[in-house]
């Protein structure tokens, strides 16, 4: 007897497909968290309680003595306060000038004096370690340790964009990390507003003819999976900067207040951090 054979048109097929693009909550950061981002299975966590109010009341009350700088408004507005410099300030020079390292060194200083003579950086890098499970360092540029831990204020919110150092600014890193994440650690919150919204959506060559200084029209992004993290004081927000997000501006008393840096995770397995 003949065998009967039965056509499948895998046109058809209603295996499904995940987008595995959620915004998680947690208490505890783990290894877990930071390879599901930077494999992009994971579209934003955030920590709860990565700090204690009383610590972020102590370094805010450090800052409140301090004067924020501010990106550079031809390249940056609306405006974004700031302490500390970031490599982007540097993208047109085509180098890390000596204004960086300098600054680097004042930040630091002044860092060093927020938290009763204790950095916050320390304690950021000491917990970002254990939920790791291993080393995290500077990323090198030529060589000499770039800076990490830039304090900023975001009242007005922040335009879409991306960030990716080694395609916006080629060369400048030593060693090429394998991912691209960003930490953000809330010193502070406002009453409301100032979400974080991540889209599974990368940068295209494309995208140029809609942008507006450092950002992107909205419309790039439509229809896209979003991720939304609303983190309260004291929590930490990380998410892969490679994916297009905004910042929406604030309401009501308070300051968004955050401690920031980059972490890439290399083919060494240590963590290098940049801001």
């Amino acid at each position: 007897m003949a065998e009967t054979v039965v056509d499948q048109d895998i046109s058809s097929n209603a295996s499904p497909i995940f987008t595995l693009f959620d915004s998680e909550t947690a208490d505890e950061l783990t290894r877990d968290h930071i390879l599901r981002l930077a494999v992009g299975v994971l579209g934003a966590v955030r920590i709860r309680g990565f700090s204690s109010p009383e610590e972020c009341a102590a370094i805010m009350e450090g800052l409140d003595r301090r004067e924020f700088g501010e990106y550079d408004q031809n390249l940056i507005f609306p405006p974004i306060a700031k302490i500390g410099p970031a490599a982007y300030d540097y993208y047109g020079a085509h180098t890390l000038t000596d204004a960086y390292w300098e600054d680097a060194d004042e930040a630091r200083r002044l860092r060093s004096k927020l938290y009763g003579g204790n950095d916050p950086m320390d304690v950021a890098v000491a917990r970002v370690a254990r939920g790791w499970g291993g080393e995290v360092e500077p990323a090198r540029s030529r060589g000499r340790e770039m800076f990490a831990g830039m304090i900023r204020e975001i009242a007005n919110g922040a335009k879409l964009h991306f960030d990716e150092i080694v395609r916006e600014f080629p060369g400048i890193v030593d060693e090429t990390p394998a991912s691209f994440l960003t930490l953000n650690w809330y010193l502070s919150m406002p009453e409301e507003g100032g979400e974080t919204r991540v889209y599974r959506r990368r940068w295209r060559p494309a995208d140029e003819i809609h942008r507006d200084g450092y950002g992107y029209d909205e419309k790039v992004v439509e229809d896209e999976p979003v991720a939304v993290a609303s983190p309260q004081t004291g929590d930490v927000v990380i998410f892969d900067s490679r994916n297009l997000h905004a910042v929406n501006a604030i309401g009501g008393e308070g300051r968004r207040v955050s401690l920031s840096f980059f972490l890439g995770v290399t083919g060494r397995g240590p963590l290098q951090i940049w801001s």
